[in-house]
């Protein structure tokens, strides 16, 4: 299961205990934010992409939506996910849990600057009910991000 691995990832750094696992399902923004009572902007959603078949994971903030001219002037390509059967396979999570820890390797982690409004967000920790508070700053060092990116729109 995909949450053992995380806490295994964490307890390299004394924060496995920090993981909240939740009765209800945070398998979405939405989900997430009733679950922890908290903005669902303030959930750190991770996607799965596929650029020239390498994959990537960006991280964004729950109100942020990707922009598709954005994302294809950074990449380079245009926005492709990694279809759903292949999400755990390909990133190590399967979707309604994936973040970007624990991951497999070869995938490239991305923040987007979308996450920079907050002090602390909530990504979720590799199933459909866990989650984690981390600062800005432990998410940059838990993460191990390539790099802050822009290739999202926020709600107006």
């Amino acid at each position: 299961m995909s949450i053992e691995k995380v806490k295994e990832y964490f307890k390299q750094f004394n924060m496995d205990s920090k993981i909240i696992e939740l009765e209800l399902s945070s398998a979405t923004v939405e989900l997430a934010a009733k679950a922890l009572n908290c903005e669902g902007k303030r959930i750190a959603k991770t996607l799965s992409f596929l650029v020239d078949e390498k994959p990537i994971l960006i991280v964004t903030a729950g109100d942020a939506k990707i922009d598709n001219h954005k994302y294809k002037t950074f990449f380079k390509a245009k926005a492709k996910m990694i279809p759903f059967d292949d999400v755990e396979r390909i990133t190590g999570h399967a979707v309604g849990g994936v973040c970007p820890f624990g991951i497999n390797k070869g995938v490239d982690v991305y923040l987007d600057d979308s996450l920079k409004r907050f002090t602390t967000v909530f990504p979720a920790c590799g199933s459909a009910n866990s989650a984690i508070e981390l600062s800005i700053g432990e998410l940059e060092k838990y993460s191990e991000y390539k790099n802050w990116i822009d290739v999202c729109k926020l709600p107006e």
